[in-house]
């Protein structure tokens, strides 16, 4: 009786474990993109971007921030390389200043697109323009001055802080935002066309040009370079700096990718990733769940993997004719 008595408990166990995972599993990603008609498509975007901005605690902002003045302060300007090279102060909120490098050509005529280029962890605003900003800035391959050598104005900030700068924030919405600023600060110059704004990054950039073109719709083209995959992979061995409250019950990476259609979109990720990094098949795993939207929306031509053979690095070629056959 004793024997039939445990293996009651334990099965009764294994039933309440279980009853618990999947309730566990229900809560989550709640807001999944599933294939639906293009004007049902368009609805989910606009629900899931309200819901982020208000646990970014962005709300405010995004009402009435760009209405803030810019009130930008060159801080140096030098020629470089056959361009300009600046570092300028502009204003973030009310109370906070930020300061951003801003790189165009020497000469050019007309109107040009602009890019925000956007570093990652470890990294600064130099890391596009300087393979020697910081150890490991050789993975960036200079990006920003190969656009800016093809004509386009790059704007880059810094987003590697970890700690929220101003009271009732959260640290990814401060992140975002600055980047949104310099979205406002492209479309102010008059050398830059505000019609044809795009973002590219790496890493923690690649994450926050995921971020950027998915709840800014004036971006128009957008590089994620190693940052694709799933949400349960950045739970292990990844600073968790990408988490915040609510985020996991509502949607996972290919979801917030999925805001970004019918918008082109290039993913970048390496075969030689480690395995507990932003690893090809994962990557692929995720593109087929952010496939439906551009679909539903029409454009599925528009949604690009680009699987190259380096590591955790950016693919120049890949990224320069991508923006200049979309920008």
């Amino acid at each position: 009786m004793i024997k039939n008595a445990l293996m009651l408990a334990g099965i009764l166990g294994t039933l309440v474990l279980g009853t618990t995972a999947q309730a566990d599993e229900a809560a989550m990603r709640t807001l999944r993109y599933t294939p639906r008609s293009a004007e049902e498509a368009c609805a989910w975007q606009t629900e899931v971007r309200q819901r982020v901005f208000s646990l970014l605690k962005l709300d405010d902002l995004v009402k009435t921030g760009s209405s803030i003045p810019l009130d930008p302060l060159v801080l140096s300007n030098r020629s470089v390389d056959g361009m300009f090279l600046r570092e300028v102060s502009i204003r973030a909120t009310h109370g906070r200043r930020i300061t951003v490098a801003l790189a165009m050509p020497l000469e050019f005529k007309g109107t040009r697109p602009g890019v925000v280029a956007i570093h990652g962890h470890g990294g600064s605003r130099m890391s596009a323009f300087d393979a020697k900003a910081q150890e490991n800035a050789h993975i960036y391959k200079e990006f920003g001055n190969a656009l800016v050598h093809r004509g386009y104005i790059v704007v880059a900030p810094e987003v590697g802080q970890h700690e929220v700068y101003e009271s009732g924030g959260t640290l990814m919405g401060e992140r975002l935002w600055d980047c949104m600023r310099c979205v406002d600060y492209l479309a102010s110059l008059q050398e830059v066309n505000a019609e044809r704004i795009g973002c590219a990054g790496l890493s923690l950039g690649g994450e926050m040009a995921m971020w950027l073109g998915a709840m800014d719709t004036r971006i128009k083209a957008d590089v994620s370079a190693g940052y694709l995959t799933m949400m349960d992979q950045m739970e292990k061995n990844h600073c968790m700096c990408w988490k915040f409250d609510g985020l996991r019950e509502l949607v996972d990476w290919p979801d917030v990718y999925a805001l970004i259609a019918p918008r082109p979109l290039m993913c970048q990720n390496g075969l030689k990733e480690p395995e507990n990094d932003f690893t090809v098949p994962l990557a692929q795993e995720a593109l087929k769940q952010i496939q439906p939207i551009y679909a539903d929306l029409g454009a599925p031509e528009n949604l690009t993997l680009d699987v190259h053979k380096g590591a955790h690095e950016i693919n120049l070629p890949a990224l320069l004719d991508f923006f200049d056959h979309n920008l």
